[in-house]
């Protein structure tokens, strides 16, 4: 190993320089003999005492454009690289054909082959050495894979016999007579095969940072057992321009999550250019990720460059490297051999002598490191073996890898077929034994499961436990508690005025002390625990910190003081609505890849949810996760004094867009309890793949005991009637969480000032009444000649008559909802526009929704119905105060 000073101070008088060298001679002694780690502690130590010296360490976050690995540091491959090269050939014809084939047979299908030709290398040696379907007993590692190459995966699996050739030749399509694939990692629409949705940027690998962290959280309160367990996030690197990727990297150095392996595919180019055209995003993010304390391996170059670097005397081929920019890179692999010659090693005649005796065609085949099973083995075992902390690996490729023309060009992403002259092309380069026609036909090609390359596969991911991925959902023998645990909360109050909210924490306190399941409760929170009135939730199960609490927290000796655990139970995730929805997916998904029946409870301001991370819940949905949404603070009304930026009026409107999501808004906790209790039997009893949001409020008023003939078919189905008229009600009032008392109070005004009777119906969940009718309807449309049925919502009304007045903190379009079933009956009062500061009193008469505005909906509504004469209602208008010609909230 040469000790030369590459670049000497120009100051450095010969005898230091001679000293220096001496230095760096133990120095390498100690890295041959003691290896790697040890020699990042001595240098860790030697920057200690410069500082302690008051000398100032160069704080360089990037090191020179070549492989981390040295060549003379790698150790042998160990597999059979002639019979890996044949099984990644043909995965790679198969990915290729099946999307060629698809687009000539449906034109504008859809699909990618480019960013799969990219990776395909980097899946391969993890599938040959290091990806794990088992552990023992325990589940195996965790892949979140790039979206856009799903084709190599499927192609792998019809090698290894778990797909069908049917179901290539139906890729894209799911909706025909025989089986299909999904276009992108979806267990919703694969429930047997994909485990994490990854496809929308960002979110594979926020989620897997958070994976990571919660196999953490599992292992540390003795859920499972601790193993060698990984999460692989592999992750474009134009991905890295989307926020989530690299928001949260920061959490894994702090948590020190060893678990955690990104693979970076730095195939230089996004969607429709270069990522950084002017700059290297392989330097960029080796910067960003040292930084961030993560262990950095970059793979750059193939080792038929270790010949040429051990040519370079001077240097200067790595000079001319850093001399590059990202879109030279893509330049000189696109345009081929002799353009390279030229154009790169041409600038310095001792670099053009150094190729003289290669060919055009040598040089253009020079491999990038991600095209080369040595180096990806090396740096995966590496990134394996390290502790301490996260590893990121830099991996260099080339976009549409092995596609001819279409190699390293700006519309490669969006290639979907090849000419007839790129199908012979690449049948020739990789070896696939089809005829010419097969080829032109893109055929799909399995050599047979007594082929030795398909023997060889199924050795590999035997010897490793198994396939993957593989999504397992285990019996989880899970009895959810009879309402009876409620009854605290079935009984109301007792005077006593007490929000929903906090209503809420009571009960959280108890499903966490219950002897069966307690330990399974997760609750979640963005920094709002004392918002939401926590500290004794705080105190009772901690919250979990990796390290325990190291120091002495300030209020100690207080009876509800700050507490963390290394097996503490709550997540308080900081202020980050993203990471907190990351951990609430980890959880929510733990029944199937834990075999664990973990229960989140992710309580946060209503304002930041939906609206904040709306991406993330729809994946959680495709994820078939499980858990409660807990959206606090809710409200446009009822959050008073904040304004514009928190007041909620539309979180139950995003909630209805989700498929699996339960949304409902209680105004009592009886009907909170009936809710979770419903969605813990629903969920984790009979293993229902859905979902549930609850409002929350933070407005105090009196609970009351839920009625003895309670309703609890109605509270779940999303209407029931809450307090009957006294007499014959000519009038329908409905209302949903707190605006249900401003309801109560209209009743009572319409009643006693102007002898109107009026019916008060409690409205837990707008959404459940609509897709209940509409179901009812489509099954009336496909069946004209059975006997009509009828909804819910128009059987719970059946005997209900005059208009109904729906009033609610939400927008409009919640009650509006019922419009088809309701007709002209319906007249809706609801928050849409943006929020004010103020008081609940001067916010609910802004939005027109507080109890005299209520009132004067019905008597309008009587006037047009000719029940109620005019005259009356604008009376009635002057005596309540409603200003009539006063600017709409909605436009306010």
């Amino acid at each position: 190993m040469s000790t030369k000073l590459d670049n000497p101070p120009a100051t450095a008088n010969p005898d230091f320089l001679a000293e220096v060298s001496e230095w760096i001679e133990a120095f390498d002694e100690l890295v041959v003999a003691e290896g790697h780690e040890p020699a990042a502690e001595l240098l860790s130590a030697l920057k200690q005492r410069a500082a302690e010296a008051g000398v100032a360490a160069t704080g360089e976050l990037t090191t020179p454009y070549r492989n981390t690995i040295h060549a003379h540091d790698e150790v042998p491959y160990p597999g059979d690289r002639n019979q890996e090269r044949r099984v990644e050939a043909l995965i790679r014809w198969n990915a290729m054909a099946m999307v060629h084939g698809q687009n000539k047979k449906d034109a504008g299908i859809g699909g990618h082959i480019s960013t799969y030709s990219s990776l395909c290398t980097l899946l391969e040696v993890g599938y040959n050495h290091f990806f794990r379907g088992k552990y023992g007993d325990q589940p195996g590692d965790f892949i979140y894979f790039q979206g856009h190459a799903s084709p190599g995966v499927y192609a792998r699996a019809f090698l290894e016999g778990r797909l069908s050739e049917d179901h290539l030749k139906n890729f894209r399509h799911e909706l025909r007579d025989k089986p299909g694939l999904s276009s992108y990692p979806h267990p919703w629409l694969m429930p047997e095969f994909w485990n994490f949705p990854t496809v929308s940027m960002g979110i594979g690998p926020l989620n897997a940072i958070y994976q990571a962290r919660f196999m953490r959280y599992l292992e540390n309160r003795n859920l499972i057992q601790k193993t060698g367990r990984k999460v692989w996030a592999f992750v474009g690197d134009g991905e890295s321009d989307e926020v989530d990727t690299l928001g949260a990297i920061g959490l894994a150095s702090r948590e020190k999550l060893d678990n955690l392996i990104f693979v970076v595919n730095c195939n230089l180019q996004r969607l429709d250019g270069p990522v950084r055209g002017n700059k290297r995003i392989i330097d960029e993010l080796e910067g960003v990720f040292r930084g961030a304390g993560w262990n950095v391996i970059k793979v750059v170059w193939g080792a038929d460059w270790d010949e040429l670097f051990a040519r370079d005397y001077k240097g200067l081929l790595l000079k001319r490297m850093e001399e590059c920019v990202d879109g030279d890179f893509q330049t000189f692999k696109a345009k081929g051999g002799a353009y390279l010659r030229q154009h790169f090693f041409g600038k310095y005649p001792e670099l053009l002598e150094m190729v003289a005796d290669k060919t055009d065609e040598q040089l253009a085949r020079l491999h990038r490191g991600g095209h080369d099973p040595a180096k990806i083995f090396n740096a995966y075992k590496r990134a394996t073996e390290y502790t301490g902390g996260p590893t990121v690996i830099l991996a260099k490729t080339v976009k549409g890898y092995g596609l001819g023309t279409t190699e390293a060009r700006n519309a490669s992403h969006q290639e979907k077929k090849l000419t007839d002259e790129g199908l012979a092309a690449f049948v020739k380069r990789f070896d696939i034994p089809v005829s010419e026609q097969t080829a032109k036909d893109a055929g799909l090609y399995h050599p047979g499961q007594d082929a030795p390359e398909i023997q060889y596969l199924q050795a590999r991911r035997k010897e490793l436990g198994g396939y993957l991925p593989v999504r397992e959902v285990p019996a989880l023998n899970f009895k959810a508690p009879a309402l009876d645990f409620f009854k605290e909360w079935m009984a109301g109050s007792k005077g006593r005025e007490v929000s929903t909210t906090m209503g809420f924490v009571s009960m959280l306190r108890s499903l966490l002390k219950e002897p069966n399941f307690g330990k399974y409760v997760v609750p979640i929170v963005p920094d709002e625990g004392r918002t939401f009135g926590l500290e004794s939730v705080i105190k009772q199960v901690g919250i979990y910190a990796c390290e325990g609490q190291k120091y002495t927290p300030h209020d100690a000796d207080m009876l509800l003081s700050y507490r963390e655990e290394k097996d503490g139970q709550i997540l308080e995730e900081g202020i980050t609505e993203a990471g907190s929805m990351a951990s609430f997916t980890a959880a929510g998904t733990a029944y199937s890849n834990y075999g664990i029946p973990s229960i989140p409870f992710y309580m946060y301001y209503s304002m930041f949810g939906f609206q904040r991370v709306g991406d993330m819940a729809w994946a959680f949905a495709d994820s078939r996760g499980k858990g409660f949404l807990m959206g606090g603070t809710a409200g446009r009304t009822t959050m008073l004094g904040e304004g514009l930026q928190h007041q909620d009026g539309h979180s139950p409107v995003l909630a209805s867009t989700v498929p699996t999501c339960l949304s409902y808004d209680p105004a009592f906790l009886f009907e909170m309890a009936v809710v979770i209790q419903d969605g813990l039997k629903r969920m984790y009893e009979q293993g229902e793949n859905v979902f549930y949001y609850i409002t929350m409020y933070n407005e105090d008023y009196v609970q009351p005991e839920a009625p003895a003939n309670l309703d609890v078919n109605g509270i779940l189905k999303g209407l029931y009637l809450y307090k009957p008229a006294a007499g014959e009600a000519t009038v329908q009032l409905f209302g949903s969480g707190t605006i249900l008392n401003e309801v109560v109070k209209a009743q009572q005004i319409l009643a006693d000032e102007y002898k109107i009777q009026a019916n008060v119906w409690s409205v837990p969940s707008y959404t459940e009444l609509r897709r209940d009718a509409l179901a009812i309807e489509r099954w009336n449309r496909l069946h004209p000649a059975e006997p009509e049925k009828k909804p819910y919502l128009l059987e719970a009304l059946a005997n209900a008559q005059g208009p109904v007045i729906a009033a609610s903190d939400y927008m409009k379009v919640m009650p509006d909802a019922l419009a088809p079933w309701l007709g002209q009956r319906l007249v809706a009062l609801g928050t849409d526009g943006f929020g004010r500061s103020d008081n609940r009193e001067y916010l609910r008469a802004h939005f027109e929704i507080g109890a005299k505005d209520i009132v004067a909906a019905a008597l309008s509504k009587l006037v047009r119905d000719g029940k109620v004469k005019a005259k009356t209602a604008l009376k009635a208008f002057a005596d309540l105060g409603i200003n009539t010609e006063k600017k709409d909230a909605a436009r306010a």
